[in-house]
This record gives C-alpha cells, structure tokens and sequence, in this order.
C-alpha cells in the first residue's frame, strides 16, 4: 500500500470544475420527491440527479414460495429519462427490451441493497426501488445506490412504525462512488467530461463501515499500477464515508422532526 502522504499527493490538482483530485461534487438529498412512494429521495450530486423511489409489497416472488424460500426480497429497476442526456435517449419500451447498460446497472443497485438488509427481518415483503435519472452529468449509478439506500432505510423505518415488521430490517447504509485515473492522476466522483477522458475507470460501493459490497474497475485502452489502484481505493472509501454522513445528517434530522399527519 502507498503512504497516505503518497497517495494524497494529487489532491492539489485543479479539475475542470474547479475541484481538487480528492474532492466530491456538491451532495444533496430532497426528500418525499414522490408522495404515494414508501420512500423516495432525489439526490443530487453536481449536475447528476436521480429519483429513487421505494415500494414496499406484501408479497414475495414467485420463485421464492415455489422454493421454500424464506423472508422477503429486493430487486431493483433504472432508467435513464428521454431528456436526461444532452441528445434524446429513446424510452427502453419503445426499443420493446432493456438496453445491456441498464440491466447491469440495476443489478448493481439491486446487489448492492441487498447486501445492507436482513431480507429474514423484511419478512413476506418485496421490497421495489426505482431509480429514475433526471439529469446525467456522470456518476448515475453511484449517485442511485447511495440515495436508494436512504430511500430503503426510510421506508423500513415507515414499515417499522406501522407494525409490520418488528425492527427495521436495514442492517446499515450503502453508498457508491466513481474514481478514474485522469492524466496520470487519481481522481473521485467523475463528472461526464472526466469520465470521457480517464484512461482507468472504476466504481466503488461499500458499507458505513467500510466493508466492500462491490468493486468495478478496468482500463480505458490502458494499463494501471498497484499504486493507483490503492490510490482508487482509498480515495473512493474516503468519499464514500463522506456521503454516508450526509445520509446520516439526513436521518438524524427524521429522527428530531415530527411525522406528518
């Protein structure tokens, strides 16, 4: 592993939004986006915005009861709104399947929840989280899985107070993060325009305390060292910590604040 000294050494670097190599985009989380959903928050994270809406069934797949399967489950879906990207992105209905990006997107997010929930304590539910991309600036994947994980956690906490489960089942949060190597050096939470540009592309998701759910990362038509893979690393567990306490700020502010009539 590279000394922190090393592996931070980048960070004075100026990017093209101003922003240092270690730096996130400016986070948000604007809660209850969607009214009749369990769950729902938009998330911002620079000029990428995702609405990620949570439904809660009382019911489980098929599968599951054909199986003998016990507790509930989690799936996930993701698109990518028409007028999200600069030039028009046709719906996936109109094309009469999901595009490959998509499907491996969702399964990532999909992945990535159910890695943070006790699908025993959920129960005979199913647990739905759609996350819809309002605006892609880079990062629409990373930017779902951490403001799905709220969505979850607050919809858990809904079946909670409503006595359908006993506890909230969600074991802990999730966030997500990209990271590239851009010039020769280590950056976090790409935009658009780096993520065009990186010679190593890599994605990150991990727990709030630091467990790895999933690491994504190859070479742009390039090659990269240890080094900048611990580089990666580290800065995207750095930045993943830091949208977990913005998570937990948003929570702790639910906690305080009375519910709605």
């Amino acid at each position: 592993m590279t000394s922190a000294r090393a592996r931070f050494s980048f960070a004075a670097m100026d990017r093209m939004d101003g922003r240092t190599g270690d730096q996130l985009r400016p986070v948000a989380f604007d809660l209850g986006i969607a009214p009749y959903a369990d769950g729902s928050v938009l998330v911002t994270m620079g000029n990428t915005r995702v609405i990620c809406g949570v439904t809660i069934e009382e019911n489980v797949p098929r599968w599951m009861k054909e199986q003998g399967v016990s507790g509930g489950w989690l799936t996930a879906e993701y698109s990518m709104l028409p007028y999200s990207t600069q030039t028009r992105k046709p719906r996936d209905v109109a094309k009469g399947r999901i595009d490959g990006r998509s499907m491996e997107i969702q399964r990532l997010i999909g992945r990535s929840l159910r890695a943070v929930v006790d699908l025993e304590k959920l129960g005979s539910h199913t647990i739905w989280v759609d996350c819809d991309v309002l605006q892609a600036d880079g990062g629409t994947r990373t930017a779902a899985i951490t403001g799905a994980s709220l969505a979850v956690a607050m919809a858990c906490r809904k079946l909670a107070r409503e006595k359908k489960v006993d506890v909230p089942p969600v074991r802990k949060l999730v966030a997500a993060v990209s990271a590239g190597v851009l010039d020769g050096k280590t950056i976090v939470d790409l935009n658009y325009e780096e993520d065009k540009l990186v010679t190593v592309d890599f994605n990150l998701v991990a727990t709030e305390d630091g467990e790895f759910v999933e690491v994504q990362g190859s070479g742009e038509e390039a090659t990269f060292a240890q080094s900048q893979l611990d580089e990666m690393l580290a800065l995207g567990l750095k930045g993943i910590a830091q949208l977990i306490a913005a998570q937990r700020a948003v929570l702790a502010r639910l906690m305080v604040t009375p519910p709605a009539s």
